[in-house]
């Protein structure tokens, strides 16, 4: 069984389901990696899950280790830990388990970083639209902790979640809106009936925000294709629903034959 290469070095519980990792390398350097790729980590299926786990829907190979891939949300200039945001599945075979560790415990990590959902191929003075569900804003933060905020264009990051609670790094990105000009922050909740206080901001899918040209209203001009990039990652749904959208604007999906200025990372 392959060895146990990493170790936990910092839990941070975002949420009841959401749990922020930080996991330091054992006796191996970090490679350089992009911000936006992701990497595998994984725990032997002999590790105990969770108390609020339920029934696993397949029962693991005993004899190999569990292993998922998963965005890096630590900057590229991290050297001494990698950072993940990582939501529970509770009938799940890895995050169960992950959801058990204490700071100390070992986990396997990938050597092979790799994706190609980041800013190589957007021209430094294009804007770029960063759009989330869930844990999908961890890429964008591992762009935003290395290089991102010293391009030309703008940068927003429309992050949408059920409840306040599920939107992971928002004080992080709150800050960075007071601090970077260029950078702006929508977070976006569907479910306000369920907050414990009045929640304060906007209460839409994420469709209807680029529907009501609130875009265009921040940024006093119009997101084009001849401007603007996106960024979708997170819910198929959300995804869908946008790639539509945008089509409508004339922005079409990315490829690395064609170009494009819709680029995708599906859960």
């Amino acid at each position: 069984m392959d060895d146990l290469n990493g170790v936990i070095r910092q839990v941070i519980q975002v949420s009841p389901i959401m749990k922020v990792f930080r996991v330091a390398p054992i006796g191996w350097e970090l490679p350089d990696f992009k911000p936006g790729q992701f990497v595998g980590i994984g725990l032997p299926p002999d590790s105990a899950r969770c108390p609020e786990a339920t029934d696993e829907t397949e029962v693991p190979d005993p004899t190999k280790i569990i292993k998922r891939a998963y965005s890096i949300a630590s900057s590229n200039f991290a050297k001494d830990y990698l950072e993940f945001y990582i939501t529970l599945v509770h009938s799940g075979a890895l995050t169960p388990r992950l959801f058990n560790l204490e700071i100390g415990d070992k986990v396997w990590v990938g050597t092979k970083f790799t994706g190609m959902f980041t800013l190589s191929e957007v021209p430094e003075d294009q804007n770029i639209i960063l759009i989330a569900t869930g844990t999908g804003v961890a890429p964008y933060m591992s762009m935003l902790r290395s290089h991102a905020l010293k391009r030309q264009g703008q940068i927003l990051v429309i992050h949408g979640a059920a409840s306040s609670w599920d939107l992971g790094y928002s004080s992080e990105l709150n800050l960075l809106e007071t601090i970077a000009p260029k950078f702006d922050y929508l977070p976006t909740i569907t479910n306000p009936e369920r907050e414990h206080s009045k929640w304060p901001g906007r209460t839409q899918f994420i469709q209807e925000i680029w529907e009501e040209g609130a875009v265009e209203k921040l940024w006093k001009f119009k997101p084009t294709p001849e401007n603007t990039h996106f960024f979708l990652c997170g819910n198929p749904n959300m995804i869908n629903g946008m790639i539509e959208c945008l089509g409508k604007d004339g922005f079409v999906e990315h490829n690395r034959r064609t170009g494009g200025h819709i680029h995708v990372e599906k859960f």
